[in-house]
């Protein structure tokens, strides 16, 4: 059987079934792709098409540009960081298309008001080293070392440095998934 020559690899779904614990004939079932199909792209002797892509990710919970996106040759990413100040937080940031990471630190007394402007994503706050205040329209949270919280980062939301401190800030975007 030919060997399709493309920049994807989709042998990804056999390492999504098995992590799965499915068999072929059970992926085939849940996804309502043949077994053969399945087959042939796993070992990638055949092309695939948008709905095949969209039936097997639904059963592996992710979308078909997720899948295209995991098929393809490169499997890794690299970033360098960048540096910013923000009301007298010192930032060290990376980012990616998903998922973007600060490490922030600030003395006692500094805070910032205006936060970046978010997408639709989710925000993960986890104190590195001393104490940190996060007001939330209502609510307020006070992390101390080793404690973190998650909120929507759309909300309007402040940090202040109660002492010298350490944070570690994950901007997640949210999925829109199915």
């Amino acid at each position: 059987m030919e060997t399709f020559k493309t920049i994807f690899d989709f042998s990804i779904i056999r390492d999504l079934r098995k992590v799965n614990g499915s068999t072929i004939a059970e992926l085939s079932a849940r996804s309502g792709v043949s077994t053969a199909v399945i087959s042939k792209l796993e070992r990638n002797q055949t092309r695939v098409e948008l709905e095949t892509l969209y039936r097997l990710g639904k059963v592996f919970g992710i979308t078909p540009s997720e899948l295209i996106k995991l098929s393809e040759h490169k499997t890794s990413q690299v970033a360098d960081e960048t540096n910013y100040e923000s009301d007298g937080f010192a930032f060290r940031k990376v980012s990616f298309g998903n998922i973007k990471c600060m490490v922030g630190e600030a003395i006692a007394g500094k805070g910032v008001s205006r936060p970046d402007i978010h997408a639709d994503e989710y925000e993960i706050c986890w104190c590195l080293d001393g104490k940190v205040k996060i007001t939330l329209p209502n609510e307020e949270h006070i992390l101390e070392k080793g404690r973190s919280v998650q909120f929507d980062a759309v909300l309007k939301h402040t940090y202040e440095a109660l002492s010298n401190c350490q944070i570690l800030i994950i901007h997640v975007a949210k999925s829109n998934r199915f």
